[in-house]
Parts: C-alpha cells; sequence; structure tokens
C-alpha cells in the first residue's frame, strides 16, 4: 500500500513540475514585458469600445452610483489618453517610490555596505535558516510600505547567489513574503486603519454606530505570519529550488571572504547610524506633539510619517551608507557619494521604459470603469448563488483572489466589497462579524499576488530575474511563484476555517460572531 501512494505521489509531482515547464514555456514566448503591456493597453482600448457598445454598466453597492464602461476608442477618450499619458507615468507609483529609494540603496550599495552585509550574513548565520529569514524579512517589510520590493527581493536573489544557491530561488522566497504575506504581519500597519474604517462603514448600515477597530484582525494576522515564513520556506526548498536545479548563469556571484577589520568597524559605525536615525525618527512620532504625527489629530497611524514612509526607507539606507563608506573608505567627498548614485541609477533605465507602458495599461484600465463592473458583478454573483457558512467564506476568499489579478488597490476592492459581504454576513444564521469577512478578504487579496501582471511591481520582479539571465521573463515569475500561490491559498484557507472552528477571536474585538446583543 505504501509503495502505490509513493508511486501515486511521485507520479502526481511529476505532473506537476511539467506543468509548470509548460506554463514557463509559454509565458516566456510571449512578447518582451513592455511589448506586452502596451498590447495589453491596446486590448483595453478595444474592450472598452466593447464594452461600451453592449451597455456594461453596474451599480455602486453604497453610493448608488451607475458606473458605465468608458469608451477609449471615441473622440472624448481619444484625447482623455493623449492628455493623460505623461500623467499616467508620471503619477504611477512604483517610479516615484523606487527611484527615490534607489537614492539610499545607491549610496548603501556604491560604499560596499550591501556587500559586507551579505558576507556577514553568510559567514555568521546558519544556512538552514536562511530560506525562513528571507520570507520572515518580506513579512516585516510590510511596515516599510512599498519598500519591500524594491529592497528584499532583490537582496534575496542577491543571498541565494552568494551562498551557491540559485539566485530565482532567493528572489522567490523574499517575493512570497513581501507579496504573497500581504495580508501577514507581526505589527499594525498602515493598511490596517485603511480596511477597518471600510469595514465599519459597511457594518453601521446593519449597526448604526457599529466599530472596527483597526486591531480587528491582529491575531489571525500574527499567526498567519507564521504560516507564510513556514510555507514559503517548505516550497522553497521543497520545490522551487530543485526545479531550478544549478544556476547556469553568468552573474557575478559575491566573494564570501572573512571580513576584514576596517569593514567589520564599517558596519559597527552603520549600526550606529541607523540607531541614531531610527531614535531621531521616533522623537518625531512617540510624542504626543511629534513633528511627524497628524498636526490635527495627532495620530501615528495616520501620519505624515507612516504616510510618506518611503522617505525614512531612503534616509536608514543613505546615512548608514555615507557611515561606512567614510569608515573604510569608499567614501572620500561628495563626488563620491554623486558617482554611486549615478552608478544605481543608470540600471534603471530598463525598469524605466516597463514602467512607462505598464502605467498606461493600468490608467487605461482604470479609466474604462471595466475593473470596478468586473469587482461590483462578480460580489453579486457570488451573492446570488446563496452559499452560507464556511463554504461562502471559502467561496468569498477565492472571488477575492480572482478578482485581485485584475484590480490592485486593496483600498478599492475592500471599499466595493465591502458593502456587499459585510452585511449579508451579518445577516445570516450564524452573523458573521465583519472582521472575519475582512480576514477572509485578506487572505485572497494576497495569494495571488505572485501570478499577476497586473501588480504594479511585477515588472520590476522581471527586471530583477533578468540581472541573472536575460531570457528571463513573465513566464518564468509565473511558473516560478505559482506553487507558492497555490499552497498559500490552501494552507491560509485552511487556517482560517480552523480559526472558526474553535471560535477564536481574530483580534481585540473582533469575534467570530456578531454578538446577540447587537443584532
Amino acid at each position: 500500500m505504501k509503495t502505490i501512494l509513493v508511486k501515486i505521489r511521485e507520479t502526481l509531482s511529476k505532473i506537476f513540475i511539467r506543468s509548470l515547464d509548460y506554463v514557463e514555456i509559454i509565458g516566456n514566448k510571449l512578447p518582451h514585458p513592455a511589448t506586452l503591456f502596451a498590447l495589453l493597453a491596446l486590448f483595453v482600448v478595444l474592450i472598452s469600445w466593447l464594452g461600451h457598445k453592449l451597455g456594461a454598466q453596474a451599480i455602486h453597492p453604497v453610493e448608488g452610483t451607475v458606473f458605465e464602461a468608458k469608451n477609449l476608442m471615441s473622440a472624448e477618450g481619444f484625447r482623455w489618453i493623449y492628455s493623460n499619458i505623461i500623467d499616467n507615468f508620471l503619477r504611477f507609483p512604483p517610479l516615484g517610490y523606487v527611484l527615490v529609494v534607489m537614492i539610499g540603496i545607491g549610496v548603501a550599495e556604491g560604499s560596499g555596505l550591501f556587500d559586507t552585509m551579505i558576507r556577514s550574513l553568510v559567514l555568521s548565520a546558519p544556512q538552514k535558516l536562511v530560506t525562513g529569514a528571507i520570507v520572515l524579512a518580506g513579512i516585516l517589510s510590510h511596515l516599510a510600505s512599498e519598500a519591500g520590493y524594491v529592497i528584499l527581493i532583490p537582496l534575496g536573489a542577491m543571498i541565494f547567489h552568494a551562498i551557491g544557491r540559485h539566485p530565482m530561488a532567493g528572489l522567490a522566497a523574499a517575493f512570497c513574503g513581501v507579496s504573497g504575506g500581504f495580508g501577514a504581519n507581526f505589527f499594525i500597519g498602515s493598511i490596517d486603519p485603511v480596511l477597518a474604517g471600510i469595514s465599519e462603514s459597511a457594518a453601521q448600515m446593519i449597526i448604526p454606530g457599529k466599530i472596527i477597530n483597526p486591531a480587528v484582525n491582529y491575531y489571525f494576522m500574527f499567526v498567519s505570519g507564521f504560516l507564510i515564513v513556514l510555507i514559503g520556506t517548505w516550497v522553497t526548498e521543497k520545490i522551487v529550488e530543485p526545479r531550478l536545479g544549478k544556476y547556469q548563469g553568468k552573474a557575478e556571484k559575491l566573494p564570501i571572504e572573512q571580513l576584514s577589520p576596517k569593514e567589520k568597524k564599517g558596519l559597527r559605525w552603520a549600526g550606529i547610524s541607523v540607531l541614531i536615525t531610527l531614535i531621531g525618527f521616533a522623537l518625531t512620532v512617540i510624542p504626543e506633539n511629534g513633528l511627524l504625527r497628524d498636526p490635527e489629530t495627532g495620530s501615528a497611524l495616520h501620519s505624515p510619517f507612516l504616510n510618506d514612509i518611503i522617505i525614512a526607507i531612503l534616509l536608514i539606507f543613505f546615512i548608514p551608507g555615507i557611515a561606512y563608506g567614510i569608515t573604510v573608505g569608499t567614501i572620500r567627498s561628495d563626488k563620491d557619494v554623486a558617482k554611486h548614485l549615478g552608478k544605481s541609477m543608470s540600471g534603471m533605465g530598463s525598469y524605466i521604459v516597463l514602467v512607462f507602458f505598464a502605467a498606461q495599461f493600468v490608467y487605461f484600465f482604470n479609466y474604462s470603469n471595466l475593473g470596478i463592473i468586473f469587482a461590483i458583478k462578480g460580489a453579486h454573483t457570488l451573492q446570488s448563488v446563496g452559499l452560507t457558512g464556511i463554504t461562502l467564506i471559502v467561496a468569498f476568499v477565492l472571488l477575492s483572489a480572482f478578482i485581485n489579478m485584475f484590480m490592485g488597490s486593496s483600498s478599492a476592492k475592500w471599499a466595493i466589497m465591502a458593502p456587499v459581504f459585510i452585511p449579508m454576513l451579518m445577516l445570516i444564521d450564524p452573523p458573521y462579524h465583519p472582521g472575519l469577512t475582512q480576514a477572509a478578504f485578506r487572505i485572497g487579496d494576497s495569494v495571488t499576488n505572485l501570478i499577476t501582471p497586473m501588480m504594479s511591481y511585477f515588472a520590476l520582479i522581471v527586471t530583477f530575474a533578468q540581472k541573472y539571465d536575460e531570457k528571463y521573463g513573465v513566464g518564468t515569475i509565473i511558473s516560478t511563484m505559482l506553487p507558492y500561490t497555490v499552497m498559500l491559498t490552501i494552507g491560509w484557507i485552511a487556517l482560517l476555517v480552523i480559526w472558526m472552528l474553535i471560535g477564536i477571536p481574530l483580534g481585540p474585538d473582533g469575534p467570530i460572531y456578531v454578538p446577540a446583543e447587537y443584532l
């Protein structure tokens, strides 16, 4: 019996690995990513015309606003395209985030700080824990807004390459933590009050005055963080890395040499400068009258500090880079700093080209209203099927994951879906608390980030991968990340179902069911 089960498992494993190979082959036959995004933008133009002709529309479940498909092939649509091409490019969030952070990264990398840090990590950390540490760092990077995409993902590839493992496996592990685990964290982040505010408005349709606090999912998200680390580590080491095999590329590997006394001194001064920088930021946020708190409400969650955290990330790399460079002698004047910055920016040319076309695709899609119409119609369809209980929650997770393939913004999706599903689940028997619906949404909103080109930073991930092999393309990324999406979806849904069956609160004032006295 065991022999039969082993053979079945081996057969299924071979079929799964072979299917990933086909996904990669087909995906890599797609045009260059820049061309692909340009073609997708043109496709949106054509679909917008068809949607307009067919009278496609949807009604916002709360505001009652009617969204109609806008025809980009009309005279008005053509004028909009012509007048907004530059604005689409300039206001595309990843562009500014990446270029600003690269100022700090350029100094840290050019001074040699990154190289020394990686060597220090490789020489001091047990290699068995490297994969898990990278996934964990990805989850923690959620506190730094979008910086995880820019910093940790390429760093994961660099670390794996440095210790003789396939760099794409390191990139995948970091991508899993940063993007696939987006809904998990060990601390309250800036997205939590945004989602809670939307949930509160939806809940008040049933219970006037109902308050949903930002920590309503905290217990569940905290435990989810450990789940993501375990799944991400297992998939990387048991599926992704064996499939990738030994790296045969020509990318330069960082030398793993013992740190010199000067380098160790440089690291110490870099660490001291980070500590001083963090203390400085703490003094602007922790006191009630802190300079970077909201000047009107005094809030630290909704504040200039968190809203523009990317500036803090810039300084956290820039200042230690300067301290390290001065100590070891790689920075002797402002000219050296400018040289390091120029070198880092010179490597962003291909990314800027990708962003130009990706921005047009995303904003064409938004302008046409196709994304909003699709989301509303999908939500209403699931509601009308008549599913209840755990089955409905699981179906809702899967719907959220599917919609996430086409519509990137978490807050935008939740603003549409919450008014439909929160009231509905509060009225079924037994009535589910809004925090549960929000937690289910966050799972779906995370797991498919890894395989959708609609994700804003997908083009950047392709650019990072091509550093190790110029043949890597969209298909490579999707086929590499698909096992993570499958296993994260299964594991995270299982955790939610177990949580529901046991009845553990999801967070402070976040029970599974709505207390009877409120209904």
